[in-house]
C-alpha cells in the first residue's frame, strides 16, 4: 500500500496497478476569469475556457513500474511513500472490536495505526425498560419482552452453545451402540460408556470455565494455546475428547 504526499500531508492512496500523475500547479480562480480566445479569433469575442478552478495545469506523469522497480528513497523524491502498518493495538478479532487504521506522516514515513480494540461483551445484554417502552432507542422489541430477556447474546453465550454442539456431535457417532442395546440387548463396550462418560464430563467442565470467566481477556486465555516443555500444545479450557 502507498501513500501520496504533498506539503506535508497525504492527499491520496495509489493503488499501485496503474501510473501515476504529479501535479505541480493547478489553474486559479484568476486562471478561469481571465479572457482566452481561440487562435485567430481574438476579435471576434469567441473567449473559450478549456479549465475549471484546481484543474491540473502542469504535472509529471510516471508509470506504474515506480511502485515495483523503484527503490524507497526513489519513491520518497516525488512524494510517494510505503505505508508501515503498526499493529500494536491490533487484537484477535474474536474477542475485540479493533479501530479502524488511521494514517499519518511524519519523520519521513506514513504509518497506519489503530486505535484503542474494545473488547466485545462477555455476558448477554438485556432489554431495558427504557428501550421497551420507545422503539426508537434500538428498535421494537420482540412480543412480551421484559428487563431480563436478552437483547445481544455476549460472548459466553455463544462459546457454550459452541460446547454443547460438539460434544452432541461427539456423542452421535456413538449412538448408534445406545440404540442396539435398546433394539437387541448388545452390551454396549466399556471402552465406549468410559468415552460418552468423559465427554459428558468434559462438556460440563468446559461451560462452568467459560461461566466463571470474569470479563472477555479471562475467556480469551481459556482458550489460547500455548506451547509447553514437553512440546505438547494446549488450552487452560481444553478440549472435548473424542475416540480413539
Amino acid at each position: 500500500m502507498f501513500a501520496q504526499v504533498e506539503s506535508g500531508s497525504i492527499t491520496s492512496f495509489p493503488k499501485g496497478n496503474k501510473g501515476l500523475e504529479i501535479v505541480t500547479s493547478r489553474y486559479s480562480a484568476d486562471d478561469v476569469t481571465a479572457d482566452v480566445y481561440p487562435v485567430g479569433h481574438e476579435q471576434a469575442g469567441e473567449r473559450i475556457h478549456t479549465w475549471s478552478e484546481n484543474d491540473v495545469k502542469e504535472g509529471l506523469k510516471y508509470p506504474a513500474t515506480i511502485y515495483t522497480l523503484w527503490t524507497e528513497s526513489e519513491r520518497n523524491a516525488i512524494g510517494i511513500y510505503t505505508v508501515e502498518i503498526d499493529e500494536t493495538n491490533f487484537k484477535n478479532q474474536e474477542w475485540y472490536i479493533n479501530t479502524d487504521i488511521s494514517y499519518a506522516f511524519g519523520s519521513g514515513k506514513v504509518t497506519g495505526s489503530y486505535g484503542t480494540a474494545t473488547a466485545k461483551k462477555h455476558a448477554d445484554t438485556t432489554w431495558t425498560q427504557a428501550q421497551i417502552d420507545d422503539d426508537s432507542l434500538v428498535g421494537p422489541a420482540p412480543d412480551g419482552a421484559d428487563t431480563d430477556t436478552v437483547r445481544l447474546e455476549g460472548l459466553k453465550t455463544v462459546l457454550i452453545r459452541a460446547v454443547k454442539a460438539q460434544a452432541e456431535g461427539i456423542l452421535n457417532e456413538t449412538d448408534w451402540y445406545v440404540t442396539r442395546k435398546s433394539e437387541k440387548s448388545t452390551a454396549i463396550p466399556s471402552a465406549i460408556t468410559t468415552h460418552r462418560d468423559a465427554v459428558r464430563s468434559k462438556q460440563v467442565a468446559m461451560i462452568t470455565a467459560i461461566t466463571n470467566a470474569s470479563d472477555t481477556p479471562a475467556l480469551e486465555t481459556l482458550y489460547t494455546y500455548v506451547r509447553n516443555e514437553d512440546e505438547t500444545v494446549t488450552r487452560p479450557l481444553g478440549v472435548i475428547p473424542t475416540l480413539e
